[in-house]
């Protein structure tokens, strides 16, 4: 799938089979993170691999619609420092997560974030030093529906491209 076509059809699945990933696809997807864009090169972020269903579980109430999390192959928690620290933490953190979602879905895995509402509590589950957060984490795996991997996006669900962009002017 060329790049183009991912970002074309592209949606968020918070509905997983319960098979695993392989632990080579499992790499695929933290090097696509670790190979995202960055402010000046800061690569301001670390990335905490869960397959474990327990500490999923756990992992899941730290967030209103984390829910999904439980049911995940695979959970990455996106460890940055505060992001008061400097303005671009967040922004760099969604590259890191938009380019692990695009080649999971490249490599047939939906994937969905989750905001982390309770990051003292993920840091005690997770151990990540006192000094950086977490406040996303991302599921990973095959869609319970496999059609959705080759579904027609639908009409309506995104606002017209008018809408949405502007020319010199507002």
């Amino acid at each position: 799938m060329d790049s183009l076509d991912a970002i074309r059809t592209i949606r968020a699945v918070r509905q997983f089979e319960d098979r695993p990933l392989l632990p080579e696809m499992v790499n695929l997807i933290l090097n696509a993170g670790r190979r995202a864009q960055s402010s000046k090169n800061t690569q301001p972020w670390h990335f905490i691999a869960v397959q474990d269903k327990e500490r999923l579980q756990k992992l899941s109430v730290f967030g209103t619609y984390a829910g999904h999390l439980a049911g995940a192959a695979l959970a990455v928690g996106i460890i940055t420092p505060q992001p008061e620290t400097r303005f671009s933490v967040m922004f760099d953190a969604g590259q890191a997560a938009a380019y692990m979602q695009l080649a999971a879905w490249d490599l047939g895995v939906g994937s969905c974030l989750a905001t982390i509402y309770q990051p003292d509590l993920a840091r005690l589950l997770l151990g990540f030093p006192d000094d950086l957060t977490m406040l996303v984490a991302i599921s990973f795996g095959y869609p319970q529906d496999p059609g959705l991997l080759t579904a027609i996006p639908k009409k309506g669900g995104r606002r017209l491209f008018e809408e949405s962009v502007h020319r010199e002017l507002w």
